[in-house]
């Protein structure tokens, strides 16, 4: 650890400039907290934190709808245990089991494939939310589904892709990022070749590590290392996990059951492409399609900048909300309500 640090310093100073690398990772903002990371690396580089708490980027139309469901006669609607405090427009999923709604936490969708078996009286919903992480597990549910002939069960899919996201914001004006961090859970699935249009297209370095303190410095060192050469690459400092081809069967039944779609990341708007939506033949697990919940078009709480913190455009601690009107207990946006959220992990380990 010294002796990256030491190297880390060494080419921050011939480099001569400030340095902003953006972790695109849930897990990785808050280990980064956790280990105290920003306290013992160069003061030259700034650690932002981007788009990667799946419950961050939901979007209040799609907690609305699953909240509409949920209230629906003979419907269970079941999600992970993150997704119930997350604000809608007007309540959350936790309010609406207070109201008598039948939402049920689980750890996996297959539980809730099981509970359809058991009870044919009721519809079970899964809310699908996540990266490419759960995605997987979401089509091989699907998938058992229909083999199995489950005709009581449906999910409502607001699952969101990764590359394409780090793609719009590099396009965006007011987004100025040196280097990814770049998730090693998302990367165990999909591999590194989604990832090598940041090197290739953009000239940004980008490296998928760990989540130990060691493993992350020595991602940081090896974007460093690039930067310092003039060089841009997509690289591994987390081999022992994550490999070239990624997980292959893993995107097999991923692509076979999803195909893209245009999906609203909440706080950034619509990104083309970085949606799934169950292909032709999965349609009828199609929980949107089956029970056309309630559309809404709310804007974003007034004052809240989680929008702006996903981006990496600000931090937490510059949100007028924020440990005042926004805290873990009484959230404002989701950002404070995921344990992987910026703003949770600022509040909890940062400085107030």
């Amino acid at each position: 650890m010294k002796k990256l640090l030491a190297e880390l310093q060494n080419a921050v100073t011939t480099i001569n400039r400030p340095l902003k690398l953006m972790e695109v990772c849930g897990t990785h903002t808050v280990e980064i907290f956790r280990h105290g990371i920003r306290s013992i690396i160069p003061g030259a580089i700034t650690l932002l934190s981007g788009p990667g708490c799946p419950v961050c980027v939901t979007a209040i139309k799609d907690v609305d709808a699953a909240i509409s469901i949920a209230k629906q006669p003979n419907t269970v609607l079941v999600t992970f245990g993150d997704m119930m405090r997350v604000p809608g427009g007007k309540q959350s999923l936790m309010e609406a089991r207070s109201e008598g709604a039948d939402v049920r936490v689980m750890y996996s969708p297959m539980e809730a494939l099981a509970l359809a078996q058991q009870d044919g009286s009721k519809q079970v919903v899964f809310f699908a939310t996540g990266f490419e992480t759960t995605s997987p597990l979401i089509a091989g549910t699907v998938y058992a589904a229909l083999k199995k002939q489950v005709k009581n069960f449906t999910i409502l899919s607001s699952h969101k892709t990764v590359p394409l996201a780090l793609k719009a914001l590099l396009d965006s004006p007011d987004v100025r990022v040196d280097g990814f961090i770049l998730p090693g859970h998302v990367s165990t699935i999909i591999g590194l070749a989604p990832y090598e249009f940041i090197a290739q297209e953009y000239g940004k370095p980008a490296v998928v590590t760990g989540f130990e303190a060691g493993e992350i410095i020595e991602g940081i060192m090896m974007i460093v290392r690039q930067i310092a050469k003039g060089n841009a690459a997509i690289e591994n400092a987390y081999p022992a996990v994550v490999r070239r081809e990624g997980n292959p069967r893993a995107v097999e039944i991923l692509n076979d059951v999803f195909e893209p779609s245009d999906a609203y990341w909440r706080g950034i708007g619509v990104l083309p492409g970085t949606g799934l939506q169950l292909k032709a033949k999965y349609r009828e697990f199609d929980a949107e399609g089956r029970f056309h919940p309630e559309s809404t078009g709310i804007a974003e709480p007034e004052l809240c900048s989680c929008g702006d913190i996903l981006r990496g455009v600000k931090v937490p601690t510059e949100c007028p909300l924020f440990g005042t009107g926004c805290t873990p207990d009484s959230p404002v946006g989701p950002c404070m309500v995921s344990t992987e959220g910026s703003c949770s992990a600022y509040f909890k380990y940062g400085h107030r």
